[in-house]
């Protein structure tokens, strides 16, 4: 055991600790303090590494019957700045080493942002925009313009279910359990098969660190615009708490948070509100063992939402139809480890995932309050989607030049309810394989291929990539890929139907599956690696050709129906340009991106192929010493998004939403040495509504007219309190 400190003799909170040649690792707390369990007398050479800190490699000497005392101290340098990434990676390494261009949200811009969900957290990264449908209470996310249901999120490398076409999974996470977040741009259908068009968002977990007992519990009070009832009611309020406990290697996690967002009443000016109320409860419970060799943990995460949509008020008869939504979402997975050599290493997931939704309508007479079951079509249902994966991977050294890695992943999907035809399955199994590759010094090569056999299609044969990365200096890299896409049709795509008061949706069981060539170069660059100063920057460049893209279009039978079906071309490309600068205490990131959408009109009339958007960020976070205030500032600018459509007379017209600045800016102070208290302003512009003239054809539901991007600026406080025993 010992003490990882700074130049000041200041505990140093997740430096990694690992042995040399295991996967035994350990992380340091929030006092710096890191224990290794149940080591044997000998000599080992660990290596210890946090992100903005100089990396050390050193002996540690572990005598019989004794404990050993090993302090350390890392320098607040940046010569060797290597942030660990795992998505698509054969073990994990460096931020720079990987073959991929992955971006990182560490823990630390997670913790600042005080956000409650991970749309929070999101909402100012580059080429990531999100899309609310009121009527539902659900938001979308959008992807280097591409939409959600292209987008794969994974849970520890684990898939989230999700029963439509968006990613309502990302506001079902429980945000006080990530340790950070992985986002890989572009195909990565060799490693994680179907959704995966787009890119991967990647959910690391939290882990135990050196503590033997942890506990950490957060409360947090929000306005909702001008809307506030504190603890209840009006306003969003949180609440969360977590106990770990580990021993000889073996540790226990459990834990629980609750969201509750009164909704927002917004322009309305009756009973209905423009934004629904939101109650969630979300648990997880861990179970695990820790060895030198061999990892094992079980994990359990749930969810109960319900969103209540309050109804408008009939005049004649004084009643309204009110209606809950009501999700429930159970996810089991188990993941093990095992580290035979230095030469060869073998990981299986094992995942059962059991989500319902409920539409539960009600109509209450405001005469007298009483509340009644409606009983027209359509008003009651449930839907339930299940899945069960399976997913196991080698990792075999040829050489020093020379890796494996062959795998093979097993899904299975089954869907009931009324709004589902009979009860579908779809299986889907694949076996994949894909190398790295160092011929010389400098260079490295990843080919991979994907052979699938899907139970309802007639699937490719071969699913091919091949990633490349090139040295030029020492500062200087580059990187281009090439990768073909490939996504079958989901059972929501071919057998879910929706039809209320908003939405008229089918699914369409003759569907093709899509798939896509995409090819994607990047230049990283470290401009200035100095004893206080760090600067990089990473130019990248994507073209995403789609072919027989599934999306929604009018049913030609009956125009009034949005019906899934293969649009028969689709095109993204674009340009970003990312930097990080670190300068003693100062922390921020800036870029700027300029995608374009493919132009669907421009085939067969003399307009642009493609329609631009540009975007602007910083994220800023500043620690003022010697009381470790923290200022945190989150800012970003969406240019305004065109597209060329139709009118009723067959003219075209150029349609538009307009474009806007999002800026959120909190502050957070330790208080003695268990405490942290943080407040701030978030949507401080003030940020509601779009104006818009396009209606999106490709989507579901309609978007004419304003666009709800907010329920405006809100002010929060919060504190966090953690205590840990060694």
């Amino acid at each position: 055991m010992g003490k990882v400190t700074d130049e000041q003799g200041e505990g140093v909170e997740a430096a990694s600790l690992v042995i040399k040649g295991t996967t035994y690792g350990v992380a340091s707390d929030q006092q710096g303090i890191y224990r290794f369990k149940e080591l044997k007398a000998g000599t080992y050479q660990i290596r210890v590494s946090r992100v903005g800190m100089s990396s050390q490699e050193l002996a540690l000497y572990v005598k019989e019957n004794e404990t050993t005392t090993l302090n350390i101290q890392l320098r607040s340098e940046n010569k060797d700045f290597q942030e660990v990434v795992v998505t698509g990676q054969f073990e994990p390494q460096s931020l720079r080493q990987s073959v991929f261009q992955v971006r990182t949200i560490e823990l630390e811009r997670i913790q600042a942002r005080a956000a409650t969900s991970l749309v929070g957290v999101l909402n100012t990264e580059l080429g990531i925009r999100f899309s609310n449908d009121p009527a539902l209470g659900t938001s979308d996310i959008q992807l280097m313009g591409m939409a959600g249901r292209n987008v794969k999120i994974l849970l520890d490398g684990v898939p989230m279910l999700d029963r439509g076409d968006t990613r309502e999974s990302l506001n079902q996470i429980d945000i006080n359990t990530i340790a950070r977040i992985e986002i890989v741009e572009g195909p990565m259908s060799v490693s994680y098969g179907s959704d995966a068009l787009a890119g991967v968002i990647n959910i690391i977990t939290k882990k135990p660190g050196a503590e033997r007992l942890s506990v950490m519990a957060r409360v947090q009070e929000e306005s909702v615009g001008e809307e506030y009832a504190p603890f209840t009611g009006k306003g969003s309020h949180i609440e969360s708490a977590n106990l770990t406990w580990q021993k000889k290697g073996w540790f226990v996690s459990a834990g629980g948070t609750r969201n509750d967002f009164g909704g927002w009443q917004g322009y309305s000016a009756t009973r209905t509100q423009d934004w629904h109320g939101k109650a969630q409860g979300l648990g997880n419970g861990i179970v695990g063992y820790t060895g030198k060799t061999f990892n094992i943990r079980y994990r359990l995460d749930g969810l109960h939402e319900k969103i209540n949509a309050l109804g408008a008020v009939n005049t004649n008869t004084n009643r309204a139809l009110d209606q809950n939504f009501i999700t429930r979402r159970l996810m089991h997975q188990g993941q093990a480890e095992w580290k035979a050599n230095d030469r060869f290493s073998l990981n299986a997931v094992a995942a059962y995932t059991d989500y319902s939704r409920r539409t539960q309508s009600t109509v209450i007479d405001l005469n007298t309050g009483r509340r009644t079951l409606s009983t027209d079509q359509g008003q009651q249902d449930l839907s339930r989607f299940e899945n069960v994966m399976f997913r196991t991977t080698a990792q075999y050294k040829l050489s020093s030049a020379v890796s494996l890695q062959p795998g093979l992943e097993l899904n299975r999907d089954h869907a009931s309810g009324a709004r589902i035809s009979g009860t579908p399955s779809i299986t889907d199994m694949a076996l994949y394989v894909s190398s790295e590759i160092r011929p010389v010094s400098g260079l490295v090569l990843r080919p991979g291929l994907r052979f699938i056999r899907n139970s309802a299609y007639d699937a490719p044969p071969v699913i091919p990539s091949l990633n490349t990365k090139f040295s030029l200096t020492k500062k200087l890299d580059v990187r281009l890929a090439y990768a073909r896409g490939f996504r079958s049709p989901a059972l929501r795509e071919l057998y879910f139907s929706f039809f209320d008061a908003s939405h008229s949706i089918a699914g369409n069981p003759n569907l093709k599956a899509e798939y896509s060539n995409s090819f994607n170069g990047s230049l990283s660059w470290l401009a200035l690696q100095e004893k206080t100063v760090y600067l990089s920057s990473t130019l990248t460049g994507f073209y995403n050709d789609f072919h027989d893209l599934i999306g929604y279009g009018n049913d030609p039978t009956d125009p009034k129906i949005m019906r899934t079906v293969n649009i028969d071309r689709f095109k993204t490309t674009g340009l970003t340009l990312n930097n990080v600068l670190q300068w003693k205490d100062l922390k921020t990131n800036f870029g700027y991106s300029y995608i374009g959408r493919f132009n669907q009109l421009s085939s067969s009339r003399d307009l642009p192929e493609f329609v631009w958007s540009s975007e602007i960020n910083a994220n800023v976070i500043y620690t003022v010493k010697p009381s470790r205030t923290q200022i945190n500032l989150f800012y970003k600018y969406a240019g305004k998004r065109t597209s060329y459509q139709t009118t009723a007379d067959l003219q075209t017209q150029l349609a538009e939403t307009a474009d806007y600045h999002w800026l959120d800016l909190s502050l957070s102070q330790p208080v003695f040495k268990v405490l942290t208290l943080q407040g701030g302003v978030k949507n401080l512009l003030n940020v509601t509504r779009l104006n818009n003239t396009a209606t999106e054809s490709g989507s579901a539901h309609s978007t004419n007219g304003p666009i709800p991007m907010s329920y405006g600026r809100s002010y929060f406080l919060g504190l966090t309190f953690n205590w840990s025993q060694h």
